[in-house]
């Protein structure tokens, strides 16, 4: 379809072929497995199944906040989930999380296994259990608001203006005007909360940090669909800021490495089941704000 066709909607849509573009494949308008797989399970009482997606990013990143405070009840095995060869179609996964996207929790911790899936549930489960990154109890409310503000806001960067502007499989004006648009106005908000606050919620680092830095972080980072000439990024100096200063903390870039089968090499931890699993003498040399790819 050109971008000058009208396109007439049918009175009951079809699902008659994929939508094209990178990503199409793992599409469809059914739930539910495709194949049987059970999925592996290790030695700690955290099983995550994941990608390092922004959305996977966010947990790991957490969860390696949790280890550097010495937090060792927070160990945790990390096994890659391969969405672009339907691994998140599994029965097993799709066990432990419906929806078939990552991240998937498995919480072991206690006397019954307890799944949890959603990045910013399973955020919110961590940070709960162990009475961490939750901020100031008379802030807690602000800290969610901007949580919860990620959930709502992110689609519009990722499935709206990251899909039209990279990866649909041809570049239409409108769809990328008005989610560059959206995406602009975001940065803006960001902007603005950060323009008084060292975090996003204020003082404290928190979760709504990580769940935030994991998508605009990267993204002014210049991480994210090689939109940030395009998007000017460098003007929210706030955000960029910001992003700069989350990104050169040894742990996130820990959590950026573990489930990242793509990109650098040296940026790659395919699974995560043990701290020496890192090579710090790697991540010394590594310039994080400056390691984009």
């Amino acid at each position: 379809m050109s971008e000058t066709t009208t396109y007439t909607p049918p009175k009951v849509w079809t699902w008659d072929s994929e939508s094209g573009g990178r990503f199409a494949s793992i599409n469809r308008p059914i739930a539910g497995p495709t194949h049987d797989k059970d999925l592996p399970v290790g030695k700690h009482p955290f099983q995550l199944y994941s990608l390092a997606t922004p959305n996977g990013v966010k947990v790991t990143v957490l969860f390696e906040e949790l280890l550097a405070l010495g937090i060792s009840e927070a160990e945790y095995d990390a096994w890659l989930i391969n969405i672009g060869d339907g691994d998140q179609f599994g029965s097993g996964f799709v066990d432990v999380n419906p929806n078939s996207k990552i991240p998937a929790l498995h919480d072991r911790s206690g006397d019954t296994p307890v799944r949890v899936f959603e990045s910013g549930a399973i955020l919110m489960h961590l940070a709960e259990k162990f009475g961490q990154f939750l901020g100031k109890p008379e802030n807690r409310s602000e800290m969610l608001s901007w949580l919860f503000w990620q959930m709502g806001s992110a689609p519009y960067l990722g499935g709206g203006f990251g899909h039209f502007y990279a990866y649909a499989p041809e570049k239409w004006e409108y769809p990328i005007n008005r989610f560059a648009m959206e995406t602009k106005r975001q940065l803006d908000v960001l902007d603005r909360q950060l323009a008084g606050n060292a975090f996003i919620a204020g003082d404290d680092y928190t979760i709504a940090d990580m769940a935030i830095w994991s998508w605009y972080g990267q993204l002014v980072l210049g991480r994210l669909y090689d939109a940030a000439e395009f998007l000017d990024v460098e003007s929210y100096e706030n955000v960029y800021r910001w992003a700069r200063e989350l990104d050169a903390r040894p742990a996130v870039l820990r959590g950026r490495m573990v489930n990242r089968p793509f990109g650098e090499p040296s940026l790659q931890l395919h699974e995560r089941h043990d701290a020496s699993d890192f090579d710090t003498k790697t991540q010394d040399k590594l310039a994080p704000a400056d390691s984009a790819d």
